[in-house]
């Protein structure tokens, strides 16, 4: 699949909190992170989403289940924990967007309450790639937010990594995304 100057890369939360010894770690989430930096590289767009929530965000909890709403203390804005991991290359030019900043309002999508689609529209950005994590949680609701917005989305399915909580839910993502619309390729197979 070739890309094209009417392409965006969106890089979801590949943040240290999400990454292994981080608050809410995703099984083998920095192994992505070589794939990414390599895929950059095809991109005139590129974009960076974290989560960079307040200290007293909603969906915080005290005896997480670590499921929708109930997810332990994460990437607190100005944290350690809400920087992008050290081995993420962010381009200079790339932008970058905060989610989820209000504390009583859950943004699992880099579309949700931000300016991205303004921004990707003012680019003549037409398809998105996504990668990043976690598969099925904030990549998801990304992809599903990039279709409803107007833009072909196409999620690079071996640079994204998923909670699958419970057990299951990561195969009933892809095929919610397939069903939706959402192309699936392999990092391999862009040019």
């Amino acid at each position: 699949m070739k890309v094209e100057p009417t392409d965006a890369l969106i890089v979801v939360d590949m943040q240290n909190d999400f990454c292994p010894g981080g608050a809410l770690a995703v099984e083998g989430g920095d192994e992505i992170v070589p794939g990414i930096n390599k895929v950059q590289t095809l991109f005139h767009h590129k974009v960076f989403t974290r989560d960079w929530h307040p200290p007293d965000h909603c969906s915080f909890s005290d005896n997480p289940s670590f499921q929708n709403g109930s997810w332990p203390v994460h990437c607190v804005a100005d944290t350690p924990g809400a920087q992008f991991h050290p081995d993420l290359e962010v381009a200079a030019d790339a932008t970058v967007v905060d989610k989820a900043t209000e504390s009583n309002k859950e943004a699992y999508s880099g579309f949700d309450n931000t300016d991205l689609e303004a921004t990707l529209n003012d680019k003549g950005v037409k398809r998105v790639f996504i990668c990043g994590l976690a598969a099925d949680v904030c990549v998801r609701w990304t992809a599903l937010d990039a279709l409803k917005d107007g833009f072909h989305p196409v999620l690079i399915e071996d640079l994204t990594k998923p909670v699958d909580n419970p057990p299951g839910t990561a195969e009933k993502v892809r095929e919610e995304l397939r069903h939706a619309g959402v192309i699936t390729v392999r990092s391999d197979e862009l040019e």
